[in-house]
């Protein structure tokens, strides 16, 4: 609260955009303009306003009145009566002066303006009260905007660095996001660098949650719903038997490149069509870009404050994809899918980073063009849910996935490709193998000295890995990484 010193200054000086003198003690809806006018702050002080009740409006002095118990509640509960939206921030107190008390009512800038007081928004131009005009208005909702922060972008309280991959972060993301020239000049804390790409937050020291979701060591720990839950049923409604079912867990970074992989591997498999006796074609139920951009639109635009996963389920004649979250924003069921809208900015523009979204609003017309070409007929988007999005795909009418016993291929090789991949490798690709394993940022010349083979050798083998589709190459050549796309087996 305010000192009996700044107090009296106040007194001393002229009423301005953040000070009010009167002697009324009655009249309400007075203090309740001047209230809200001081909430919006529309000067932009970010500093509190005073209502001073007991002092007279040009001069300033100390007018006796009667201050009583019933007055000061009365005061206060211009706060909660529901005359003003949002609540303001404010204290009330009685002070007292030489020259006698007075009611000071001290009131916060609003973090969420406007803020209006029986439908108005009352705003102060230097010692006039009055009405915002459209300018005003305008201005308040910009501060509005900026105050806003996304999900993703709010601190994990209670969470640590340590809760986070710090080398995933160094050594794959960092170079994607900037060119090795600046990173090399980068001397700064890992904390700092985190919270440039909006992963962390200083004030709180702690990550954020897009930190956690891309990073996280334990994402579950803080986000129970944030995986995606594969199930392929053995029919066409949720009754039939379950064939398979894999979670994709993990943080962001193990997430999008196990589904990248799913898709390609499993969903988006090729089959031979036989059109005549001598020949045959190949036809996939499912485009695999279009169920791809599907999946990565809902891990980049789900709610990831409520506890159930995103459903990606699979039926003899569809995939249907339901995550948390609505439609957000500025989009709605009138203007989708030309117009967007992110609920979690971050993470957007994290995937973005990675090369998994664009951000250039025109993925679904991509995946309705894809789907179309592949006689698999548009999407259905129900916009209706409200708390969810869901997305159904029906298979091409290309496919042969109907016929019994492809049908019953088809779900073993998914249930195989979804536990691993057995491939056949040679002793010193499965030494290799297994050195890169445990040591992902391992380089050839490491290869070589631990293994005993010379650096070329080292080169061909994982060139035949890398062909073989069991690992791949991120980063640069001083801050690569290797990653295992697929489990092998030499038995």
């Amino acid at each position: 609260m305010i000192s009996k010193k700044e107090l009296q200054r106040l007194l001393n000086d002229l009423e301005s955009d953040r000070v009010e003198r009167t002697i009324s003690i009655d009249k309400m809806d007075k203090f309740g303009e001047a209230i809200c006018s001081f909430s919006n702050d529309l000067p932009d002080y970010q500093k509190p306003g005073y209502l001073i009740i007991g002092a007279d409006d040009k001069t300033g002095k100390v007018m006796p009145i009667k201050i009583t118990d019933a007055l000061l509640k009365n005061v206060a509960s211009i706060r909660t009566e529901g005359n003003i939206q949002p609540q303001p921030s404010m204290i009330v107190e009685k002070v007292d002066l030489d020259d006698g008390p007075v009611v000071v009512v001290e009131v916060q800038p609003a973090h969420f303006p406007p803020v209006k007081y029986k439908g108005k928004i009352c705003v102060r131009v230097g010692p006039r009260r009055g009405i915002a005009n459209e300018d005003d208005e305008r201005k308040l909702y910009e501060k509005r905007a900026s105050h806003v922060q996304t999900f993703d972008a709010m601190p994990c309280l209670g969470s640590t660095l340590e809760d986070l991959d710090v080398r995933l972060f160094r050594q794959i993301y960092l170079p994607k996001a900037y060119p090795e020239d600046v990173l090399e000049n980068d001397k700064r804390d890992v904390r700092l660098q985190l919270q440039s790409l909006g992963f962390y937050d200083m004030k709180h020291d702690c990550p954020t949650f897009a930190g956690i979701l891309m990073f996280g060591n334990n994402v579950e720990r803080r986000l129970p719903g944030a995986y995606v839950q594969y199930v392929r049923f053995d029919g066409i409604g949720r009754s039939a038997d379950i064939a398979s079912d894999y979670k994709f867990s993990g943080n962001l970074m193990m997430i999008l490149n196990q589904l990248d992989t799913f898709v390609s591997t499993t969903i988006a498999k090729k089959r031979p069509v036989p059109v005549s006796a001598l020949r045959e074609e190949y036809v996939v139920d499912y485009p695999s870009w279009a169920i791809r951009e599907l999946l990565m639109n809902a891990v980049c635009h789900r709610d990831y404050e409520g506890n159930g996963p995103i459903q990606f389920y699979q039926y003899d004649d569809r995939i249907e994809i339901l995550n948390p979250g609505g439609l957000y924003g500025k989009a709605n069921p009138r203007n989708f899918p030309w117009v967007n809208d992110y609920r979690n900015g971050v993470i957007a523009e994290a995937m973005k980073v990675i090369g998994f979204v664009n951000r250039f609003s025109r993925g679904v017309q991509r995946v309705q063009e894809e789907l179309k070409t592949n006689g698999n007929n548009e999407a259905d988007f129900n916009l209706t849910l409200e708390t969810a999005f869901l997305v159904k795909v029906h298979i091409s009418k290309n496919s042969f996935a109907s016929n019994g016993e492809a049908k019953e291929e088809a779900k073993e090789e998914a249930k195989d490709n979804i536990d691993k991949d057995i491939i056949s490798v040679s002793e010193v690709e499965m030494a290799v193998y297994d050195l890169i394993s445990t040591q992902p940022d391992v380089t050839r010349k490491g290869i070589s000295k631990q293994l005993g083979i010379s650096i070329s050798k080292a080169y061909h083998v994982l060139s035949e890995l890398k062909q073989k589709g069991v690992i791949k190459r991120d980063g640069g050549r001083k801050l690569g990484y290797w990653t295992i796309l697929k489990e092998i087996d030499n038995s």
